[in-house]
């Protein structure tokens, strides 16, 4: 041990949260401690008084013991950066995790860091097309900005990631870090073995902080996987995607750790230091002179309560929004967006074509009036509708339908080749729907279909096959 370092001792540990008492200097919050016997990080978090300071392990407090010696590092926690962090699955400390060795590091930077000031942030937003049909007709994703996937569990959230990591990062060749916080070890492993078979695991990091890791681990790796993010964005001048799965677990692991410090929870029941939380990841993913970070995080919704305070307070730090309904996977309908529900800050006339405004109107008329004649329809029948009605109902379900799509992240699954689809032939698809053009194609022929092309022909087979 060198005589210089400032060394304290273990006086207390419950749980995760430990406590130091140190004889001389005092480290300040959010300084990294190291268990001297076994390596243990420690992040200071309070001052418990003069002499004691109470920290958060970041890994399990198995092994500790009063009176260990703990190590002041000097430095706040900070993640080793370098251009060899790509192609790489990473901890919340930069340490390997696919079993490959250590990367070359050029920097360390602090993983809790400032959001650009304001003269720095580049607010300019424009489309970024997925070639996911709904995505992009209703709810387009912007590029620089911030788009969140809500849904409960089991309706799609991570299905849509992955085919958002296929669309887009295989179509532009960008750079992208994938942070997992909070999610099953399972689907990171499958994610990380699809991206090596298709060729991508070359442009992306990816940061995980696993369910079955420790509060504080999930807390700061979405810090972690930000911080690479924007070494990515900063020191290479590349615009970087940036996937978060998913941004409640970094909330709920907030929650527990202000649990488990003692502090009285808020009137919501989570922690009084929410929005502060959430506002310190969303502020710093924006786009500045050196590159854009563009962002698509998945948002659990714990039973499906959409009033949730963690859910609302994501929500309110994003520029787009895409609601997954379960009545509309209940239906087989996938990708189970609801188009009245999801929205964006793109959605006008300043960054869409006349075109696709006027669609999104129309297209939203008729699906609102299908919504008001539901309930009639299920006491009535749809019969009893006035034919106006009739036909408002028809184009609906043709439309809902023309919105389902194969993925490719899904073709093992389903057997089925995935498309992309141009946003123009979209928003022509759908036009055609909502102004009765091709009405006289059934329903069934625009289940998962590419364009409205790919539906006429198959129409046009089926009105010329001989068996007809």
């Amino acid at each position: 041990m060198d005589n210089n370092q400032n060394v304290g001792a273990v006086v207390r540990a419950v749980g995760p949260i430990v406590d130091v008492e140190f004889d001389s200097l005092m480290p300040p919050l959010g300084r990294a401690l190291k268990v001297e016997k076994t390596g243990m990080i420690l992040e200071v978090i309070e001052y418990m008084n003069d002499r004691v300071v109470r920290c958060m392990a970041l890994s399990s407090t198995d092994t500790i013991a009063q009176g260990l010696s703990v190590i002041d590092t000097q430095a706040p926690l900070s993640m080793p950066l370098g251009p060899e962090v790509l192609g790489r699955v990473l901890n919340a400390f930069g340490q390997p995790l696919d079993g490959g060795p250590p990367f070359k590091v050029e920097e360390y930077r602090a993983i809790q860091r400032p959001a650009p000031s304001y003269d720095e942030v580049d607010s300019k937003l424009e489309i970024y097309v997925t070639g996911i049909k709904t995505i992009d007709f209703f709810s387009p994703f912007p590029k620089g900005g911030k788009i969140g996937l809500f849904g409960g569990a089991g309706v799609g959230k991570t299905v849509i990631i992955t085919e958002l990591i296929h669309n887009i990062v295989s179509s532009i060749e960008g750079l992208s870090v994938f942070i997992g916080v909070g999610e099953r070890t399972r689907e990171g492993h499958e994610l990380v073995e699809e991206m090596r078979d298709k060729d991508l695991l070359k442009n992306v990091s990816l940061v995980y902080g696993q369910m079955n890791e420790t509060p504080g681990v999930r807390f700061r790796a979405a810090h972690a996987g930000l911080t690479v993010a924007e070494y990515l964005r900063d020191s290479m001048k590349k615009d970087v995607l940036l996937f978060i799965d998913n941004v409640f677990r970094y909330a709920q692991a907030g929650n527990e750790i202000s649990t488990i410090l003692g502090r009285m929870p808020s009137d919501t029941g989570y922690q009084p230091t929410l929005g502060q939380e959430i506002g310190q990841i969303e502020e710093r993913i924006v786009s500045t002179k050196h590159g854009a970070i563009t962002s698509a995080q998945a948002v659990y919704v714990p039973a499906d309560d959409f009033t949730d305070p963690a859910v609302d307070a994501i929500l309110n730090k994003l520029d787009a929004s895409v609601i997954l309904s379960r009545d509309l996977a209940r239906l087989r309908i996938y990708p189970a967006i609801d188009p009245l529900r999801s929205n964006s800050v793109l959605v006008g006339k300043k960054h869409l074509t006349e075109e696709h405004f006027e669609a999104i109107q129309l297209a939203r008329r008729t699906l609102e009036r299908n919504e008001e004649l539901k309930s009639i329809i299920s006491v009535l029948g749809k019969e009893e509708l006035s034919p106006e009605d009739r036909q408002s109902v028809d184009r609906a379900e043709r439309l809902i339908k023309f919105l389902t799509q194969p993925f490719y992240s899904s073709e093992n699954y389903t057997g089925t080749k995935g498309v992309f689809v141009k946003l123009e032939d979209t928003v022509k698809g759908v036009r055609k729907i909502v102004l009765g053009e091709v009405d006289q194609i059934p329903p069934e022929f625009f289940y998962m279909k590419g364009t409205i092309e790919e539906v006429e022909a198959a129409w046009q087979q089926k009105t010329n096959s001989p068996s007809r």
